[in-house]
């Protein structure tokens, strides 16, 4: 079994005016240290879970964290929200958190780090080795786009629609080293190119490797980045539980010597997110075999098929199937947000974000007292570096069993 978690960056705002606020100091002194940070920008708070072998035991660590942020922000009159970008925000260099290496981060990239306004959602998958997890990558690479059109859900910025149901990647790949990571022999081979990066000065420091997926620095893990912050829980949960299949499959596929030998041409993946970035769930994706355009379901449901054998051995079979026809059913974040800011403008939509992320059910409600986590492991995921009304809340989410 293959343990998994998560890290999700949320967005604090003005709970009155939906107006994202700085206020990420004030709303860690209400939480504990070890299971919440600070990010670059002050108006942002990222929750790191812990290990899990399951995807019931990530989902109620996710919500139970969810909920102790919601009792935080409440207390100082916010609101958090998990969505790649929320609507309503203003650019601007004096609300970086104060560190040193945030402050030079904002000197060397200048309007890139100032707009870096944007949240999004990680999962590490426990790999053998670190020789293995580089190795991988490579293989999982051409399936990333998929799970970003899962969990898209920016797509308004500084209080216009966009056109995108994820604007948050191309926001995210203005970064000298964001994208796909291509290949490498082996962990060293990997690690020699970080470090070729780090002499050019275009990087400070390996924390800055910002690809579409990485070895971690600190674990035995291999690292989800693409995605966007999705405000039902639920998308989490299907997210992990489809990339640890597919780093489940790699590690087999690897062992077997049954890996194909990579054709180096990886200029099609960042067009593939693109393609992601800019129809979520709701137009053509290109398929990671064919390498052709063909609808995000025939794509999703084909993903789904090849990996059945790698979510019934670890269990997830059920769990992942069900919450992929939800969401191929419902659509993704940024449809539902586009929906409700058509019926209420963009307040509208920022309510929605809320009242998901919130955990909010069909009557806008957020039902009974917190879940109590249950975590396999009291380890934590280490980091890589209330009163908003509810009224357009649909139907919530299944429950993950």
């Amino acid at each position: 079994m293959q343990r998994i978690g998560a890290e999700e960056e949320f967005h604090l705002l003005d709970a009155d005016s939906g107006l994202l606020v700085p206020r990420a100091r004030a709303v860690l002194a209400l939480l504990p240290g070890s299971g919440f940070t600070s990010e670059l920008q002050q108006s942002v708070v990222e929750s790191n879970s812990g290990v899990h072998d399951t995807l019931e035991g990530l989902h109620a660590d996710l919500t139970a964290s969810r909920r102790r942020l919601d009792t935080a922000v409440s207390a100082l009159g916010l609101a958090a929200a998990a969505a790649g970008t929320v609507p309503l925000a203003a650019v601007g260099s004096a609300d970086v958190t104060p560190d040193p290496r945030y402050r030079h981060m904002t000197e060397e990239y200048r309007r890139v780090a100032d707009e870096q306004l944007i949240c999004s959602a990680q999962v590490h998958v426990d790999v053998p080795d670190r020789d293995t997890a580089v190795r991988a990558m490579c293989l999982v690479a051409p399936w990333l786009p998929p799970l970003l059109a899962l969990s898209a859900s920016s797509p308004f910025w500084l209080g216009a629609d966009t056109g995108y149901a994820s604007w948050r990647t191309m926001l995210w790949q203005r970064w000298p080293t964001a994208g796909p990571a291509g290949c490498h022999r082996d962990a060293a081979d990997y690690d020699a190119t970080v470090a070729e990066l780090v002499r050019s000065g275009v990087i400070t420091d390996t924390g800055m490797v910002y690809y579409d997926i990485r070895p971690s620095a600190h674990q035995r893990t291999l690292e989800l980045r693409i995605c966007d912050a999705c405000p039902r829980a639920e998308t989490v949960v299907l997210v992990a539980g489809l990339f640890r299949a597919l780093v489940h499959d790699a590690c087999l596929r690897l062992a077997r010597r049954e890996a194909p030998a990579c054709d180096g041409h990886h200029e099609w993946l960042r067009a593939a997110a693109w393609r992601a970035a800019r129809s979520g769930l709701e137009g053509p994706l290109v398929d990671p075999v064919t390498r052709r355009a063909v609808p995000a379901r025939v794509a999703l449901l084909g993903m789904l098929a090849r990996l059945r054998p790698a979510l019934e051995a670890s269990g997830d079979w059920e769990n992942v199937h069900e919450l992929l026809d939800r969401a191929l059913a419902e659509g993704s974040a940024a449809h539902r947000l586009r929906r409700a800011a058509e019926r209420g403008g963009l307040p509208a939509a920022v309510r929605l974000t809320v009242a998901e992320t919130r955990g909010a059910g069909p009557d806008g409600r957020v039902a009974g007292p917190p879940d109590r986590a249950t975590p396999e492991s009291s380890a934590q995921v280490r980091p890589g570096s209330g009163h908003v009304e509810a009224q357009e809340a649909e139907p919530g989410p299944p429950t993950v069993r």
